[in-house]
């Protein structure tokens, strides 16, 4: 997302400014009806309802934006043009979707489950799963790529221990965002400080001030929930999936080979959907060669076996494959993929899209961030507000990278005029614009880890220890100016001021 996605949004010059009562009166009621619709249907809010109170949310905001002189013809446009900013997400779910069919239908997830069975004891399961998933998507500065490959495997190995998805979910998420975060490669990493106007490493260094002990805490949490695991229901669960997998594919060492080249190929920077469809490709090959009698026990018939595998990989990559090995727990779980599975998530996508981008095209959203900042202070309150500005434009926006831009762009002034160095707000963008995006259903992150680790947002929200933590530990350090550095001239300043004192 560039800085230019979000300019060619805002609105123009001959509309009336937007009042605030004007700009809460969508948020308001896309509020109201989705507690309703949560209230309404529970789990199933995220097929259907969510998204009606979406479009009815952008409908207010639309009707506001009219009657403050925008022509709709202007609210089409934005519309148009915020649904184009989520087209790369929705491709790479598409493609997610199909990765996923292809590698459980190869073995490669059976096998990364299997083998993380025997390796990972039950009762540091949770906190190795975070870990494990920091390491890599630190090394590659993808938290989706960790949560469509690693991510998945994990989800079924916690299945077959008999232990809980919702807090492995958790683990996942709060493992891939904090590597993500800290990595040089990521995407919102390199964008924070280019908004801010502060460098890349600089900007690293002074995450770590809030990024491990959020991470520490989440570890010992992960920790201490693992100590109060019943292993001995876990280790019978354990056999039963291992025997099954067994029984129904092929498992050994090779199936982790496309693993392993999407892992090489993200780390390399190359493009995300062609490195992810070459994953699928290998998965496919493997597939044929490994896992022919998983292949024709696939639903469906065909006149002679040629056929029925290649119906068999077809219908895999476009509807995810069907295991029916008489054990709910495993088929539920490795029944999944397929390109239409990701259907929904797109659906959500798009209507959260909407909203946001009538929201800010209206200037609803400007409206609502420069009355927070007649709320600014103190230097704690400013980061407050920024943390706060993030996190509502991450469900306002529906969108990470907005999220990230928006606020800086809005809150760089205030902290030049308080003398305050760029990296405590690019620090600040992070710590809430990037971290919260995965607790949101509707935010393209939320959807995506929901989507993809078949998992509710709001039951794993509870467990993303990480993400919860870090925009509170960054909002304790501003008020209590524990590591907000001035800028650099005002440092010396305060320095040779000290010294003077001293003397």
């Amino acid at each position: 997302m560039s800085e230019e996605t979000v300019e060619h949004r805002t609105p123009s010059g001959n509309q009336e400014q937007a009042t605030v009562l004007q700009a809460l009166a969508p948020v308001l009621v896309l509020i109201s009806l989705l507690s309703f619709s949560v209230y309404l249907f529970g789990e199933d809010a995220s097929y259907g309802p969510n998204q009606i109170a979406l479009c009815i949310g952008a409908a207010v905001a639309a009707f506001i934006g009219w009657r403050n002189g925008q022509r709709w013809e202007e609210i089409e446009d934005s519309i148009i043009q915020g649904v184009a900013v989520s087209l790369k997400p929705i491709l790479i779910l598409f493609s997610v979707g199909l990765l996923i069919g292809s590698w459980i239908l190869s073995g490669t997830v059976p096998t990364m489950i299997y083998y993380s069975l025997l390796i990972l004891d039950p009762s540091i399961f949770y906190v190795a799963s975070c870990i494990i998933c920091a390491l890599i998507a630190l090394s590659i500065g993808s938290s989706w790529t960790v949560a469509g490959t690693v991510g998945i495997a994990l989800i079924g190995a916690a299945a077959g221990m008999g232990l809980s998805v919702e807090i492995t979910a958790g683990a996942i998420i709060s493992g891939a965002y904090f590597g993500d975060k800290m990595s040089p490669l990521s995407e919102t990493t390199n964008l924070a400080p280019a908004v801010a106007g502060t460098d890349l490493f600089t900007h690293i260094g002074h995450m770590v001030w809030t990024t491990l002990p959020s991470i520490t805490i989440a570890l010992i949490l992960f920790t201490l929930i693992g100590l109060n695991i019943d292993t001995s229901s876990s280790a019978e669960d354990l056999a039963i999936t291992m025997g099954l997998l067994n029984e129904n594919f092929t498992l050994n060492i090779v199936m982790l080979l496309p693993v392993v080249a999407l892992l090489v190929m993200a780390n390399k920077r190359l493009p995300p959907i062609p490195t992810i469809m070459a994953g699928a490709v290998l998965g496919v090959i493997l597939a044929l060669v490994f896992q022919r009698p998983a292949i024709m026990q696939l639903p469906g018939e065909a006149p002679n076996a040629v056929l029925a595998l290649l119906r068999g990989v077809w219908s895999t990559l476009f509807d995810g494959f069907v295991l029916d090995s008489g054990n709910g727990t495993l088929d539920d779980l490795m029944t999944r993929g397929g390109m239409s599975s990701m259907l929904n998530t797109v659906w959500l996508i798009l209507c959260a899209m909407v909203f946001g981008a009538v929201m800010e095209h209206t200037g609803l959203l400007r409206s609502l961030v420069s009355y927070a900042l007649s709320f600014v202070h103190s230097t704690g309150s400013l980061i407050a507000t920024t943390v706060v500005t993030c996190i509502g434009a991450n469900l306002i926006t529906s969108d990470q990278y907005i999220a990230v831009v928006l606020p800086g762009r809005m809150y760089k002034l205030e902290y030049e005029k308080r003398h305050l160095d760029m990296k405590n707000l690019s620090r600040t963008l992070e710590d809430a614009g990037t971290v919260t995006s995965p607790l949101i259903p509707w935010n393209t992150c939320g959807a995506y880890m929901a989507g993809t680790l078949g998992v509710a947002t709001f039951a794993y929200l509870p467990y993303c220890f990480f993400n919860l933590i870090n925009p509170v530990v960054a909002v304790i350090y501003g008020f209590l100016n524990f590591k907000i550095a001035p800028v650099a001239k005002q440092a010396e300043q305060e320095e040779q001021q000290s010294e003077h004192q001293a003397v």
